[in-house]
């Protein structure tokens, strides 16, 4: 790293010590940043304040006045409101760095704190957290959406660089389209997971996670490094009637899991056909089968 471009030891505050705040803070106290207040509404974000940062909560205003910087680590929809009441309030943001998590919002929504004096930077971890003690362990390596007035990129990307991360820079315009493509994968994978071993469960498999893992394992592994070369499956083959059986069983045991089968699976033809990996008579086949279970 350049160390010209490496940010000086800081007094590190956190607004929001929940799952990702209490990891955050941590990382940056590895990295030889001083954690020096924390705040924290719920019962579970309080315990995380003593048992991961070391410290009894503060008050939102002691969080401010004793830090260099401050994590805003609150819920996407808490965040304007939080901002708004930093600045209403009259803390003294002057040449504090106010960095704020949420992959769906860039610098814009700390323009309130801006005004004020506030050093802006958006640093989104790009890593599901649930809490438990590998928090921090899951931070090791992975990728961090950094947007940052380019003053302050250099600093945005070395604090990432830091704690063991690697930046990668997202425009402003691009964050709200940064944030769906990733919700789109991991979410949307989780919810389409417990769909599919909901459906096993209920035709008697006991263990839908054993059938399911090598198959996903390799499906996962297949799209990472071969992209649309990786799909397998009825739709890439063309295989109409299977498609159709398909619908067809999914409409009598879960309507709702139907509709999304035929969505996903006529956005799984129009790639595979822009791919020249299915033939335009295959999928004329495919969307026919399809018309019905929309």
């Amino acid at each position: 790293m350049d160390t010209d471009h490496r940010p000086a030891r800081l007094a590190v505050g956190v607004l929001g010590a929940g799952r990702v705040g209490s990891a955050l803070g941590a990382a940056l106290a590895r990295a030889g940043h001083r954690v020096v207040a924390a705040s924290g509404v719920s019962d579970a974000s309080r315990q995380r304040v003593a048992e991961r940062l070391g410290l009894t909560p503060s008050s939102p205003e002691d969080v401010v006045a004793r830090a260099d910087l401050v994590l805003l680590t609150v819920p996407d929809d808490a965040l304007p409101g939080l901002v708004a009441g930093l600045a209403e309030t009259g803390a003294d943001l002057r040449g504090k760095l106010l960095v704020h998590t949420s992959g769906a919002y860039g610098l814009a929504v700390l323009n309130p704190a801006v005004e004020k004096g506030a050093l802006p930077l958006a640093l989104h971890p790009v890593m599901t957290f649930t809490g438990a003690a590998d928090d921090l362990s899951r931070l090791t390596g992975i990728t961090f959406g950094v947007t940052a007035p380019e003053r302050l990129r250099p600093v945005a990307e070395a604090l990432v660089i830091e704690i063991e991360g690697e930046p990668v820079w997202i425009e402003e315009k691009d964050r709200p389209l940064y944030h769906a493509a990733l919700a789109n994968a991991a979410n949307h994978m989780v919810t389409l997971i417990a769909e599919s071993s909901e459906l096993l469960r209920g035709i008697g498999v006991q263990e839908p996670g054993r059938m399911l893992g090598p198959l996903l394992g390799a499906a996962l592994d297949n799209a990472l490094r071969l992209g649309l070369a990786g799909l397998t499956g009825p739709v890439v083959r063309g295989d109409a009637g299977t498609v159709r059986r398909h619908v067809d069983a999914l409409i009598l045991a879960a309507p709702e899991a139907a509709d999304a089968y035929v969505v996903l699976a006529r956005l799984t033809a129009d790639r595979a056909l822009a791919a020249g990996l299915l033939k335009p008579e295959a999928a004329e086949c495919l969307l026919d089968a399809l018309g019905g279970g929309g």
